[in-house]
């Protein structure tokens, strides 16, 4: 099977939508994980005058994520498939939260601008075509300093940590995916993880994008070098060490 891009892989997005919630909801430490990540972003003052940018927001979850990190920001959701859009927007979400139905590749078409004091991509970089553009375009939607964290699927490099996400989805996922008439999709999900980035090779992708202060942050459970976050800042100035462009309190939020 080749990998699923740009409309065929929002078209299974969109028919995956209304099981979407149940099947994370098996994965232990799903929500958790996200919540954790969005805490690593260090956003002060429960994010008051802050703007901030949930790229692929998917169901919503990462959109809840970082409402319980920042409750007080204004939160701009983003997703290319409308149904998962719709499933989000169905849920109860405060005035401070909106959704905007648009590609990460098409942010400007769509009319979302920046500013943005943080931006979280969760499960994103590996299911666009071009994740270096997408870097690029997230570098310039932040403000100088501006935070970003990576929550996704990169493997560690190490063999047992791919025969264990191996093991995961011929064992667990791809038999829910196949039950609930999704089989493209997660098995678009195993493939997209193995041939993407390790963390390391990640990391220095965002590096390559012109970001600063870029660190790989493991996550806990059976996901321990699987699934990462990957956090950075976008540059303050051309005069500036990366230490000193350093997100402020970040240390403190692992």
């Amino acid at each position: 099977m080749t990998l699923l891009r740009d409309d065929a892989l929002s078209t299974a997005f969109d028919r995956a939508a209304r099981t979407y919630d149940r099947l994370t909801a098996a994965n232990p430490g799903y929500h958790a994980h996200l919540r954790r990540s969005a805490r690593r972003l260090g956003l002060p003052d429960d994010g008051a005058g802050l703007r901030l940018l949930d790229l692929g927001c998917g169901t919503g979850a990462s959109t809840a994520a970082l409402l319980k990190a920042a409750p007080l920001a204004e939160i701009v959701a983003v997703d290319a498939s409308q149904g998962m859009l719709d499933q989000a927007a169905a849920k109860p979400w405060p005035r401070n939260v909106s959704f905007v139905h648009a590609p990460a590749e098409g942010l400007e078409e769509a009319g979302v601008q920046g500013p943005f004091d943080a931006v979280l991509a969760a499960y994103l970089l590996r299911n666009v075509q071009d994740p270096d553009a997408v870097l690029a375009s997230v570098r310039d939607l932040l403000a100088p300093g501006g935070r970003l964290a990576v929550h996704e699927y990169t493997l560690s490099g190490r063999p047992l940590d791919r025969a264990v996400w191996s093991a995961v989805c011929h064992g667990i996922v791809l038999p829910a995916g196949r039950a609930s008439g999704d089989g493209d999709l997660y098995r678009h999900l195993l493939r997209s993880v193995v041939e993407f980035d390790t963390a390391d090779r990640f990391a220095a992708r965002v590096r390559r994008a012109g970001f600063a202060s870029v660190r790989v942050l493991p996550l806990p459970g059976w996901q321990t070098g699987i699934v990462h976050t990957v956090l950075a800042a976008a540059p303050r100035d051309t005069g500036r060490t990366e230490r000193e462009a350093a997100p402020a309190g970040a240390e403190a939020h692992r």
